[in-house]
């Protein structure tokens, strides 16, 4: 598949202290710790594979994956990346994929996220969700994004809520997450409902100090 003409990969977005940035190869050992670390935090929310013997068997494998679809147009994998000194790379916080982008008619696509419970409850998934909304829309030219939660999970529906995402009804055995299948509430935005963008529109509804 052809990318659409008004994309490019790699694309780095940054906002503050905040990176949203594409996977290298010398960031395995890092994210693979920080994996480890929040194996218990992430389980219950992950995506698994129905079919285990199909699925990625390596980190560089995963890699591959997600390169090759920000290269081919059809999504975006972001590593949430934090500045926590002056000097250094910034930290690996947790990860944002925008995934099943389609042109044509739709101009759509999906995002999902997580990030380290180290940094929950910061203000950070709002904020890099935003960012991504606002590249999909501004620069990509897509018109709806979409995100979808299992309804036990209340932190992540703070999250699209927080950013004024619609609720458009129950998805019954929608993905296969933590080992089975799993209903999923859809939430969704589209361009014309955040005309001076989402980021803009989070930084003014945000209390001050």
């Amino acid at each position: 598949m052809a990318p659409a003409q008004n994309h490019s990969w790699p694309v780095t977005l940054e906002h503050g202290d905040l990176v949203l940035r594409p996977f290298r190869r010398w960031d395995q050992e890092e994210w693979m710790a920080l994996r480890s670390r929040n194996r218990a935090w992430l389980q219950p929310w992950d995506a698994t594979n129905p079919v285990p013997e199909t699925g990625l068997r390596s980190f560089f494998e995963m890699l591959r994956v997600l390169n090759r679809s920000g290269r081919d147009g059809t999504g975006l994998p972001w590593l949430i990346c934090l500045r926590t000194t002056v000097a250094g790379d910034p930290v690996i916080a947790g990860q944002l994929s925008v995934s099943s982008i389609v042109r044509g008619s739709a101009q759509s696509a999906s995002i999902g996220y997580w990030i380290d419970q180290a940094w929950a409850g910061r203000g950070i998934v709002p904020t890099a969700v935003a960012l991504a909304v606002d590249h999909c829309f501004a620069s990509l030219g897509l018109h709806r994004i979409e995100i979808n939660i299992r309804p036990e999970n209340a932190a992540s529906r703070r999250v699209v809520e927080k950013l004024g995402f619609r609720h458009e009804g129950l998805r019954k055995d929608f993905l296969h997450i933590d080992g089975a299948w799993r209903d999923h509430d859809s939430y969704a935005l589209t361009a014309p409902e955040v005309p001076g963008g989402l980021l803009s529109r989070l930084e003014h509804e945000r209390p001050a100090g």
